[in-house]
């Protein structure tokens, strides 16, 4: 039998295997740390757990949807209006999918053909990456540095490059670099977008996850001029902490929205109701609670890099979502070989920058999903460990 060549566009997969690490050192006795993955250790709402229980005690609700719920996408849309300020938001512009992962493959495949180019960042969340490469585009990067702040930099974008793309990723705030998007950042991305005819995809999964600041983080669609020119996901998961129910919605251009459920319509009957219940419960109800979870996480960005800091490490660039993102010590610039040793001897499982593009190498990402003490514990044995 001869399988897709598809299967040969991706390396293997590094969280699976740091994963597989960790159970065998665990069966060993040894203490772990796994600072690897995005996975939020705080408990959801209640609300949110009894709209899922009273939605799925209906019998009803186990049928296929094969829509959304009116109240849904009302929801969605007065959920622009009242956290991000955003007018103008109707129920055409939106597009419930399982996951912001799932959302991708839609739209990348609905805007190019094969052979196509397309601006992905670089590091970036794998995700880019790969739904892009499945929808059979070329990728072109486009760095996040330390020179720039770790955020988009169109100006060194060439011009040839940008007149061929169709489409271009950003996400900010960013997974993995931490870098938060600025009013001027935003507006660059703008007009660069409307000057070379480029689609701009925008990924909001950490609005709610800012930092040093007294308000959570925007939309890029509050800008000027970007509903003319792209689309945003929006993700429950991170901010409401129900990353296993997957809830994500595709909001913007009319015309981009509609290619994308066009495609979802293939292959898919739509999102379960129970799901849709808890999306509405989560969109409708107070927010206090992912604020006091915004300062909750900045104390745990607090606590690991000025740990990192105090053994000699350079200080992570963590200004948002729910990861810091540290220059190796020592120059090293082998950052699976760094990760793989760092785990055997200090039990601290982080993720190799080199997973995230190119660029990445030299650094690795560390998730804030332990407690200050605990991230505090983690760090001293790396200290312990010689690193």
């Amino acid at each position: 039998m001869r399988l897709s060549k598809r299967l040969d566009l991706f390396g293997n997969e590094v969280f699976a295997a740091l994963n597989l690490r960790r159970r065998e050192l665990e069966a060993k006795g040894r203490e772990v740390y796994d600072l690897s993955v995005g996975t939020p250790d705080f408990a959801p709402d209640q609300r949110l757990i009894d709209a899922m229980v009273k939605s799925a005690s209906d019998p009803e609700n186990w049928k296929y949807s094969l829509h959304d719920r009116d109240e849904l996408d009302r929801a969605v849309c007065d959920y622009y209006r009242r956290r991000y300020g955003v007018e103008g938001i109707t129920p055409d512009m939106v597009m419930s999918c399982h996951g912001t992962q799932e959302g991708m493959g839609f739209v990348c495949q609905a805007l190019v053909d094969p052979g196509d180019t397309v601006l992905v960042p670089d590091p970036c969340y794998p995700l880019f990456r790969t739904a892009s490469l499945l929808a059979g585009a070329k990728l072109a990067f486009y760095p996040l540095s330390a020179e720039h702040d770790f955020l988009p930099y169109v100006a060194g974008i060439p011009d040839d490059v940008a007149d061929a793309a169709r489409y271009m990723v950003v996400s900010l705030p960013a997974n993995p670099v931490g870098s938060v998007g600025t009013p001027e950042v935003y507006r660059q991305i703008i007009d660069f977008a409307k000057a070379h005819d480029i689609v701009i995809i925008h990924d909001n999964a950490y609005s709610d996850i800012v930092f040093d600041s007294k308000e959570p983080g925007g939309s890029f669609l509050a800008y000027e001029g970007a509903q003319d020119v792209g689309v945003e996901f929006l993700s429950l998961s991170k901010s409401f902490d129900v990353t296993g129910v997957r809830l994500s919605f595709l909001v913007g251009r009319p015309d981009i929205v509609a290619a994308a459920k066009k495609l979802h319509g293939q292959l898919d009957y739509g999102m379960f109701f129970p799901e849709q219940d808890v999306a509405i419960a989560a969109l409708t109800g107070p927010l206090d609670g992912v604020e006091r979870q915004r300062m909750a996480y900045q104390e745990r960005r607090d606590a690991l890099c000025d740990a990192l800091e105090s053994i000699g490490w350079e200080r992570p660039n963590a200004h948002g979502s729910m990861f810091v993102w540290a220059r190796i010590p020592g120059g090293r610039m082998d950052s699976v070989d760094f990760v793989l040793e760092l785990m055997e001897k200090s039990g601290v499982i982080v993720t190799p920058g080199a997973s995230f593009g190119p660029a990445g190498e030299g650094f690795v990402r560390m998730a804030l999903v332990m407690p200050p003490e605990r991230l505090r514990e983690a760090v001293e044995k790396i200290r312990e460990a010689g690193f």
